[in-house]
């Protein structure tokens, strides 16, 4: 038998050696660990409630965060729960991916159970965000609601590192004739062969994350950098990962010239691409950002890792420089309420 708890979120300090004692009882998951929920509770100072799952006899086997929002709908505002998310938009800009429960391995399906369950005694909400899920997980079919509705599917490409060992190190043979040119074109434009180097200290990783803000400045119509919040984010999840050795802020220069910034998180064998930065290119047929890319797949190909993954996105780039895919999902769950069904019926018609 499992009980579950919503409560007041508890002082960090408290939280933090609990959900790090759980941690290391999990599945190795970077997104559910304490350096990205301790960085975000830090830096954007949101306070969503702590959902905790114990066994009959106290011990702690799940433990997520449940944050609450009235979301602005068709037909007015909705109480919306979010799991591990805030419902604020400037804290959610860190765009949380593999999202789940921190659980006890082997709990997950009885966690998921239990949290429907108890979910759905609770009648302070009509509408339940579920952002960045795996496909297929359990928890999207435990919780019981009037509809699902499927908001957006990303694939999240990677490079199988295991490959590009077995190539002997030439991960470009793996790649397709056209990406394989773009990239071997590109560094004739540059005198000399990529070099990663990782930030050896924070001083030295504050001023490499100012350049990435600098070099992100302008480059998109929504850009995360453009915010105080995500930036603050940025810089404390570096901190942290960088102290606990699961974060790398890396520098790619090739000739002397700089070709970008990557932040990546390390977990279980994976060296995930969270954020980049990419110099201006040398000349209108340079490919800095693919370059970059390379040069740390070889990097941690080298360094033993089993998977380079770039995460969610439908990037062109993305998928020319992968070897793999898993699927990532954002659903929306909803219960019986008569402006939801209204609302749907609204849409129905109008799609019409």
């Amino acid at each position: 038998m499992l009980s579950v708890r919503f409560e007041p979120l508890p002082d960090l300090a408290a939280l933090e050696p609990r959900w790090r004692a759980l941690e290391a009882a999990a599945v190795p998951n970077f997104f559910t660990g304490w350096t990205w929920m301790g960085s975000w509770l830090r830096a954007t100072g949101v306070r969503p409630e702590l959902l905790t799952v114990t066994d009959a006899a106290g011990q702690e086997v799940a433990l997520a965060l449940i944050g609450r929002s009235s979301d602005k709908r068709l037909l007015g505002r909705v109480a919306t729960l979010r799991l591990n998310e805030a419902g604020d938009a400037q804290a959610d800009r860190a765009f949380i991916e593999y999202n789940a429960p921190l659980c006890r391995k082997g709990q997950e399906g009885a966690v998921a159970a239990a949290l429907g369950v108890a979910l759905a005694k609770r009648y302070d909400w009509r509408a339940m965000r579920l952002s960045g899920l795996v496909a297929g997980d359990p928890l999207l079919a435990a919780i019981p609601t009037r509809r699902k509705i499927l908001l957006d599917s990303s694939p999240a490409y990677y490079a199988d590192l295991e490959a590009v060992r077995g190539a002997g190190g030439d991960y470009l043979s793996l790649l397709s004739s056209n990406t394989r040119s773009q990239i071997k074109r590109s560094a004739k434009d540059y005198a000399g062969e990529a070099q990663v180097a990782r930030a050896p200290d924070s001083e030295t990783a504050a001023f490499w994350l100012e350049e990435m803000r600098a070099l992100n400045t302008g480059r998109h119509e929504d850009n995360a950098w453009d915010g105080a919040v995500f930036r603050t984010f940025a810089a404390e999840i570096v901190a942290t990962g960088m102290a606990d050795g699961s974060v790398d802020l890396l520098r790619i220069d090739a000739g002397g010239a700089l070709l970008g910034y990557l932040i990546t998180f390390l977990s279980a064998g994976r060296a995930m691409n969270y954020q980049s930065a990419f110099a201006e290119p040398a000349t209108p047929k340079s490919k800095p950002g693919l370059m970059a890319h390379a040069a740390a797949i070889r990097h941690y190909a080298d360094g033993g890792y089993s998977l380079y993954s770039l995460l969610a996105g439908k990037d062109r780039y993305k998928q020319s420089l992968s070897t793999g895919e898993e699927t990532l999902e954002w659903w929306m769950l909803e219960r019986f309420s008569p402006v939801l069904e209204a609302e749907y019926w609204l849409r129905k018609l109008l799609k019409r």
